[in-house]
Formats: C-alpha cells, sequence, structure tokens
C-alpha cells in the first residue's frame, strides 16, 4: 500500500527496541510512529532514543497510566503543578512534550478537552523536568507484552 501511494506512513503500537530493529532492519520502510505505554512512571527514555536513532517519532498511549500509582494526586506532580499553577494533567502533558513525546490524551469532558490544550503557555524548568525523572519505575502499570501468557490472552481475545 505504501509503495502504492495508498498510505503515506505506517505506524506500529507495542514494539519493544529489539522487535523494532528487526522490523526496521528486514524491510525497506521505516515506520513513522511507535505507539508505547509512556508516562511518569514508565518514561521510556531509552526506547525513544533507539527511536530518535532510527528515523521514528515515540508516541505516548496512556500519558496519564489511566491513574494508577495515585498519578493525579502524586506529591511531586502536584507540587510542579501548583508552583506553576496548572494541573497535574497539564504538567504530563507539557513533560511529555517537552521530551518531544506525541501525546492525544483520551478525554470525553469538553472541560478536560480545553484543558488538555492549555499547555503551551508555560515550560517546565530543568529542575521539574529532572524532578519527574525520579518517578520512573521502568516498569509497566499494565502488562508485560513479552511475556508469553500475556501476547497468548491478548491474540486470543474475542471481540465483539
Amino acid at each position: 500500500m505504501h509503495r502504492e501511494g495508498l498510505t503515506r506512513a505506517i505506524g506500529v503500537s507495542n514494539f519493544h527496541p529489539d522487535r523494532l530493529v528487526d522490523l526496521i532492519d528486514h524491510n525497506d520502510i521505516v515506520p513513522a510512529v511507535n505507539q508505547i505505554e509512556t508516562h511518569p512512571f514508565h518514561q521510556r527514555a531509552s526506547d525513544q532514543e533507539l527511536m530518535r536513532e532510527r528515523g521514528m517519532q515515540i508516541e505516548s498511549w496512556g500519558p496519564f497510566a489511566e491513574g494508577r500509582n495515585n498519578l493525579f494526586t502524586d506529591p511531586v506532580l502536584s507540587a510542579i503543578a501548583d508552583e506553576q499553577d496548572k494541573t497535574v494533567a497539564q504538567v504530563v502533558l507539557r513533560w511529555l512534550i517537552q521530551r518531544d513525546v506525541v501525546v492525544i490524551p483520551k478525554s470525553v469532558r469538553p472541560e478536560r478537552m480545553a484543558q488538555n490544550l492549555d499547555v503551551f503557555d508555560f515550560t517546565l524548568t530543568e529542575e521539574q523536568m529532572n524532578q519527574i525523572a525520579t518517578l520512573d519505575t521502568g516498569a509497566s502499570l499494565f502488562f508485560d507484552h513479552r511475556d508469553p501468557a500475556m501476547v497468548s490472552w491478548l491474540g486470543n481475545r474475542r471481540y465483539s
């Protein structure tokens, strides 16, 4: 489809670095984007660096970690939000944007949608960025895409 001009780009989701390298090294087209779990508790900096080196863009799914780890009341994020006169959600979105991570936050409420767009009138300081960096656990808050049992479960789900 890409060669025939029917698509301008392709993207992938949940590809870990080893799978990305395999895909890129054995195919003609480099995906434009890899959408992976990326949030303050699972920051994926080394994954992002590999993507950058390979000409790909990282995109966050679950930028708010679905509220897990008490993201919206986290003391570090709350303190930064207070300093910036913003919400924790706005701080998280700004943090991702400053890291060059594409983010498309999910919301169904118009007021939250407006709030999510209101993140371009402030910049996090280097110190604030470093404070957020300390929150990284290096692990998924959802599931391990490399766990054979999880892969099997995902692959065998029936959607109605």
